[in-house]
């Protein structure tokens, strides 16, 4: 096993960057028993900081305006009316939806004809109950 030893190379200093270096000031001491608490420090804002600080301060409200503008579009309404009517089959005491699928539609595919029902009565679970009404699409009504 081998050990390294690592030293840091320090760039010798000048005379000159010794002069330019700010040297302490030591504080004043004024007479009498009023004696300064904190040093009068005016806080400073580059010009990235103002920009950042901008930034942070007008992103709630750009966010507001444009929740609002997209939210407060007036609703378009047509002339035609739309009538959609649906034929409704009603649940039966041990029905599923699986078997209301393929009494409706036993030429398709159960499962996509659950989820069209689902769909269009807005159901979250296949699960139904007697004596519900269900909606069943126009492509499966008689």
């Amino acid at each position: 096993m081998s050990t390294a030893v690592i030293t840091p190379i320090r760039p010798a200093l000048s005379s000159r960057s010794a002069a330019m270096r700010p040297t302490p000031v030591a504080p004043s001491r004024q007479s009498g028993s009023q004696t300064q608490s904190r040093p009068a420090t005016k806080m400073r804002l580059t010009r990235r900081g103002r920009v950042v600080f901008t930034s942070l301060a007008a992103a709630p409200l750009v966010g507001i305006a444009a929740w609002l503008g997209v939210n407060a579009l007036p609703a378009v309404a047509n002339s035609t009316s739309s009538t959609v009517v649906f034929e409704y089959e009603t649940i039966e005491s041990g029905q599923s939806l699986w078997q209301l699928a393929a009494t409706v539609a036993p030429e398709s595919d159960p499962r996509d004809v659950i989820a069209d029902i689902m769909r269009l009565n807005q159901l979250d679970t296949s699960t139904v109950s007697p004596g519900q009404r269900i909606a069943i699409p126009e492509q499966y009504a008689n």
